[in-house]
C-alpha cells in the first residue's frame, strides 16, 4: 500500500517570531484572509494562525477555523519556500465555504512566493 508522504507543517510559536513577520510589514489580502509574510533563513516554510475572539466569540468555531487552516497549509505548503507566514482571519467561515478557503489560500501562496522569489535569489 502507497501513502502519500507530505512533510510536517512547521508552525510559528513564539510571540517573537510572530512579532517579526509583523513588524516586516509585507501582506497580501483576500476577503477571508491577510497573510502577512516574511523570508527566512530556514529551508522549510513555517506558519502561524490568527483567529480573534472578535472574528468568532467561541472557541470552538475559532479552533474549527484554524484546524481546516492547518490542514490546507499542510497540503499546499509545497508552494512555498523558505519563508514565514502569518494567516490572519478576516471573517469566519464554515465548511459550506471549503473550495473558496482553499482556492484563496492557494492564491495567497503563489502570491507570496512570486513576491519573494527574486529577494531570495538576491540573498542567496
Amino acid at each position: 500500500m502507497l501513502k502519500s508522504v507530505t512533510a510536517k507543517l512547521e508552525m510559528l510559536r513564539k510571540t517573537d517570531e510572530f512579532s517579526s513577520v509583523f513588524s516586516f510589514r509585507k501582506r497580501f489580502s483576500t476577503n477571508f484572509f491577510v497573510a502577512h509574510y516574511k523570508p527566512n533563513q530556514h529551508v522549510q516554510t513555517r506558519i502561524g494562525f490568527v483567529v480573534a475572539k472578535k472574528v468568532a466569540k467561541l472557541a470552538v468555531d475559532r479552533n474549527y477555523m484554524r484546524r481546516v487552516l492547518r490542514e490546507l497549509c499542510r497540503q499546499e505548503q509545497h508552494l512555498l519556500m523558505s519563508v514565514d507566514v502569518v494567516i490572519q482571519v478576516k471573517k469566519p467561515f464554515k465548511n459550506n465555504n471549503f473550495l473558496i478557503i482553499k482556492q484563496e489560500l492557494i492564491g495567497l501562496f503563489a502570491s507570496i512566493q512570486k513576491k519573494t522569489a527574486p529577494e531570495q535569489t538576491l540573498h542567496a
